[in-house]
């Protein structure tokens, strides 16, 4: 399955709460495996149910809501905070988000969502206010997230916005290279470079 990245029309949650850690988005109880599948049950575990209790689902809680799905985590400013566990960005992808949107990213979430082919899109505060604005208006609002123009746009309204990445991790997302894969899709400039340097 490929893991490349360029254009994402989906709809979205929103998670409109500021300053979400590490720990609220994967609790550190659920850190002892060590592969990547399967954390996405306990994404924002605690918020999701009562009691830790699978048969208790907390109906205020958006994850809960079945108005609001898709490919798209929409979250207030100061997403990520907190402790340096990769396991976050393992859990909300294997949720089934590709893209979290949000005006601020703890540094080392960001880092660790591009290397896990999640891709963070850091927008402004009126533009985030606005998306969440839009779909609880409508739950069925569509973004459309174009990493190779850098671009997000509110579908319904035509409203967008540009967004910075990394050219590097760009690359990588767009062809769904880790950082190895880039290496050998390098192959044959780096074995010309070596045959012109000896």
């Amino acid at each position: 399955m490929s893991k490349a990245i360029n254009i994402i029309n989906s709809t979205t949650v929103p998670l409109d709460r500021e300053n979400v850690d590490t720990d609220q988005i994967i609790p550190a109880r659920f850190l002892k495996a060590t592969s990547r599948d399967g954390f996405g049950k306990n994404l924002f575990r605690d918020w999701r149910y009562h009691d830790d209790d699978e048969s208790q689902p907390k109906e205020d809680f958006v994850l809960n809501d079945k108005r609001y799905s898709g490919k798209i985590l929409v979250a207030a400013k100061n997403f990520g905070c907190g402790s340096s566990r990769e396991h976050a960005a393992w859990a909300i992808k294997d949720y089934g988000f590709d893209v979290v949107v949000s005006s601020f990213f703890a540094d080392i979430f960001k880092n660790n969502a591009l290397n896990n082919f999640l891709l963070p899109v850091v927008v402004t505060e009126p533009f985030l206010e606005k998306i969440f604005q839009a779909v609880k208006k409508d739950p069925q609002t569509v973004l459309e997230v174009n990493l190779e123009k850098q671009q997000i746009m509110i579908r319904e309204t035509g409203e967008a916005e540009g967004f910075e990445i990394n050219h590097y991790k760009k690359t990588c997302l767009l062809n769904g290279y880790d950082d190895i894969d880039y290496l050998i899709s390098m192959k044959d400039e780096i074995e010309k470079f070596e045959s012109t340097h000896i």
